[in-house]
C-alpha cells in the first residue's frame, strides 16, 4: 500500500480555506480513481495556542501504479489544479510506502 500526503500550514483565513477544501477540493479527491481511503488529520496544540502544521491529509492506494494512475486521471488532474490554485503557498505533498503493524 501507498499514500499521497498533503501538509498544510495554517493559512490566513481558516474558514475560507476549510469551507473550500471540504466543499470544493474534498469532492474532487473522492473521484479519484483508486483510492481506498482519506484519513484527514486537523493538528491541536494542547496548551491552547494554535498548531502549526494545520491540516494533514492521507491518501491511500494499493500500489504505486494505482497512485499514479490515479494522478494522471481526470480527478488527478483536477485535483492537481485545484490545490495549487487555492492552496499552493500552503502545501506540501509527499509520497510513502506503507508498512502497518496492528496491535
Amino acid at each position: 500500500m501507498v499514500k499521497m500526503i498533503a501538509l498544510y500550514q495554517r493559512p490566513e483565513d481558516i474558514q475560507a480555506f476549510m469551507d473550500h477544501y471540504e466543499n470544493v477540493h474534498m469532492p474532487i479527491v473522492r473521484q479519484l480513481p483508486g483510492l481506498l481511503k482519506v484519513e484527514l488529520n486537523k493538528f491541536f496544540d494542547l496548551r491552547g495556542g494554535e498548531a502549526n502544521p494545520f491540516l494533514l491529509a492521507e491518501m491511500y492506494f494499493e500500489s504505486r501504479d494505482a497512485l499514479l494512475a490515479a494522478l494522471k486521471s481526470p480527478a488527478g488532474k483536477e485535483s492537481g489544479k485545484d490545490a495549487q490554485e487555492f492552496f499552493g503557498k500552503y502545501v506540501q505533498v509527499m509520497f510513502a510506502d506503507v508498512e502497518v503493524e496492528e496491535f
